[in-house]
């Protein structure tokens, strides 16, 4: 904390908006500790409290334009890469979409308190079709929201921070070593913990020209769309003859699938993760003859297979746009 105080001393707005922003296109550098030091300056009277607001909401709200923008023109292939880079595989992306499913645009209002969605939330509103100006007001209450939070906590608080400061000068950078190792352990359990995590998923998967080939030999199939209803909505293709159906239902709908026949379960996250374990749930209830499609439906669209236009049934709680 002392160092912090230092680096704001010396460089002060520069540092609020460039941490704010780092962290905010996606780097691990957590901004509320800058945040926080931020308004315990201006509670002392070295920073300005309203250029301090002002700099890391302008911070916050570009990086999220920017991941608005990607997720606008990326579409399908911007979800791919979130799960590739989350830690917890589709898991995040899956929150997110709940999310939007429940509160629509006001998740944007809380998206920065909740961890690992305050990257995720943006490029999805992009690529599920939310207007800019729609996203703009609620994305920007949001970021003023959340820096008026920690900056307020800060400056509230500037005696009682200071004082930490003091008491923490004599570490030097013992207490950076510490923080430093403490987030790299966080994050290498993290990434052991989804290698074992897939690892429990893995099973045989059919490829796409497996598939293709079996459907082109006229061979009797059942094959399953796990997408998310969101994820229908910005890209209402399916696999043709797919049944739609939510991970969610299939404890109660198993029953409405084919036992004497291939299953081939298709999702939207490129590891397959959602498939595998629908897959094993499915497997649990007695149908043995399922796989999921390595790739998912990007890697079908990628061979340009051909799919059939299914739009989603419009549902307000859904609805992103004005």
């Amino acid at each position: 904390m002392n160092e912090l105080f230092d680096a704001l001393v010396r460089y002060g707005y520069l540092v609020v908006f460039g941490w704010v922003f780092a962290e905010q296109i996606g780097l691990p550098l957590p901004a509320v500790p800058v945040l926080l030091a931020a308004g315990a300056m201006a509670g002392t009277g070295r920073l300005s409290l309203a250029l301090v607001l002002v700099l890391a909401a302008v911070a916050s709200l570009l990086s999220d334009v920017i991941w608005y923008w990607i997720g606008r023109t990326g579409g399908g292939r911007v979800l791919g890469f979130l799960c590739r880079m989350s830690l917890e595989p589709d898991s995040c992306v899956r929150r997110t979409e709940e999310s939007f499913s429940r509160r629509g645009a006001r998740s944007l209002l809380i998206a920065k308190f909740v961890p690992g969605l305050s990257t995720v939330t943006p490029p999805l509103a992009g690529m599920f079709g939310m207007s800019a100006s729609r996203f703009l007001l609620y994305d920007g209450s949001g970021a003023f929201l959340w820096v008026g939070t920690s900056v307020g906590l800060g400056y509230l608080f500037s005696n009682q921070l200071e004082q930490i400061a003091r008491l923490l000068a004599g570490t030097g950078t013992l207490l950076v070593v510490i923080l430093v190792g403490a987030l790299g352990g966080f994050i290498g359990y993290k990434y052991v913990q989804r290698q074992r995590f897939l690892r429990e998923l893995r099973m045989a998967r059919i490829t796409v020209d497996e598939l293709k080939g079996k459907m082109d030999s006229g061979e009797d199939l059942a094959i399953v769309d796990l997408r998310h209803p969101l994820d229908l909505e910005a890209n209402p293709h399916v696999i043709p003859g797919a049944q739609h159906m939510l991970p969610e239902e299939i404890e109660h709908r198993h029953h409405e699938i084919p036992r004497d026949r291939d299953i081939v379960l298709y999702c939207a996250c490129p590891n397959e993760v959602t498939s595998a374990r629908t897959a094993l749930l499915l497997k649990n209830n007695g149908i043995q003859r399922v796989r999921p499609l390595a790739g998912g439906i990007e890697a079908w669209r990628e061979r340009n297979f051909p799919l059939e236009v299914r739009p989603p049934t419009p549902t307000p709680e859904v609805s992103l746009t004005p």
